[in-house]
This record gives C-alpha cells, structure tokens and sequence, in this order.
C-alpha cells in the first residue's frame, strides 16, 4: 500500500522512535512552541556543559508524525551541539521547507527525511516546532548563564 503525502515508511520510522523523551532534571532553558495551523506542541528542555554545548536534553513531543519527525531528527543528532550550529540547522530546515534550500549538512543532516514535506506548506509550522524550541531554550540557556556572570576558577 503506497502513502499518501509525505509520510514515507522512514518518515514514520522516525516518527515512532524519538530519543530523549521525558523530563530533564535541572535544565538550563526550556521552551515550548506550539503550532496554530493544527495544534501541534514540542517542548524542549537542555542543559549545557561548560562549553556551551548540549550535553542533555528533554523532550515533550504532542505533535503530528511530521513534527515527531523533525523532533527525533533533532533529538539523534543534539548531543553535543553548540548554539550556532542549533540556530543554522533550525533556519536551513525553514529555508528547505519554505524557499527551496537546500537540505542542511553536518549534525542535523537527516533532515533530509523531511525533504519532502516542503511541497505541503500547512505541514511546515509542526515540522519546525523542535528546531525552534530548541533554538529558544538554548538562548535562554545562554543568557541564564551570562547572568550568572563567569564561572569560578
């Protein structure tokens, strides 16, 4: 049996096993975004090392397959990453999607399984979702920690 749209059997498969589900103890930023076109809501929670890289996270994920999706995308590939590379994966996915980009590389390269839904435009804001969480509660992240002042030798 063919599927229809973009849901793909890797699609799906992504969609169904998505790491770091559940709360996270003592995170250092946690935002919630939430999609108005169909309701869909990620929320992720992270902790930074003392290099400003991900070194846990948590993730509450009540979204379509399309949003699980991107979330265990994100999730798989998080771990250890830094603020800038968060923030070019989250504005290369929407360039993918909304104008055509090309599939972001490096960490977040399995986006490419995503490919596909930039031909559903009312998809694109629950896909994105993790993304722009994650990029949020890193910020939040770093300005807690630049409020905090520098770290004790």
């Amino acid at each position: 049996m063919a599927l229809d749209g973009p849901y793909s059997s890797e699609l799906l498969a992504l969609a169904a096993d998505i790491p770091h589900l559940g709360e996270l103890a003592a995170p250092h930023g946690r935002a919630r975004k939430r999609s108005m076109v169909c309701g869909s809501e990620v929320e992720v929670a992270l902790r930074l090392d003392g290099d400003d890289r991900i070194e846990a996270l948590g993730m509450d994920v009540q979204a379509c397959a399309l949003g699980q999706a991107a979330a265990s995308v994100f999730a798989r590939s998080a771990i250890g990453a830094g603020f800038d590379e968060v923030t070019e994966a989250a504005d290369g996915f929407e360039a993918m999607l909304k104008q055509g980009g090309p599939v972001p590389q490096g960490r977040f390269a399995g986006l490419a399984a995503l490919e596909v839904v930039r031909d559903y435009p009312r998809r694109h804001a629950s896909a994105l979702l993790a993304f722009k969480a994650a990029r949020e509660a890193f910020a939040q992240a770093l300005d807690a920690r630049a409020a905090d002042g520098p770290a004790a030798p």
